[in-house]
């Protein structure tokens, strides 16, 4: 599961996790793409910077993967999770999930990028036209 878990600075790619996720034996796929949105509250985002601890974020992640193996069955699990500065439209994580049943495929998704959130040490900077702040998205 090593390189289906990969924290980047380099953009990621959806076809890339879509095709490391395929199985032959999977019912459903269901796919996460997390993008860099235009505004925050009411405020013009000019762009994000995420940083990581990347030894411990890569644990976490991996961890994930394997309760979703555990709890929904899942075939292949694909993290990957961007670093650095992104703009609007940028790509800053990308879930697949591969399971015999679509519904364990969606609920496994959902599963991982809510627990992504809460445990994985990575975090995010938002600017804007009139200043930045540090969002407690991630611990």
């Amino acid at each position: 599961m090593m390189e289906a878990i990969k924290i980047s600075s380099l953009p990621l790619c959806v076809t890339d996790c879509h095709t490391m996720a395929s199985s032959p034996n999977a019912g459903g796929q269901a796919i996460f793409v997390g993008t860099v949105r235009n505004q925050t509250q009411n405020k013009k985002v000019l762009k994000l910077v995420f940083e990581a601890y990347t030894p411990m974020a890569i644990k976490e992640m991996q961890k994930i993967g394997l309760t979703l193996e555990e709890r929904w069955g899942a075939l292949k699990v694909v993290i990957h999770h961007r670093v650095g500065e992104l703009l609007v439209g940028d790509i800053a994580v990308i879930i697949a999930v591969s399971t015999p049943h679509r519904a364990a495929a969606f609920e496994a998704c959902q599963y991982a990028i809510d627990t992504l959130k809460e445990t994985v040490p990575i975090w995010k900077k938002e600017f804007f036209e009139d200043g930045e702040i540090w969002v407690a998205a991630h611990p």
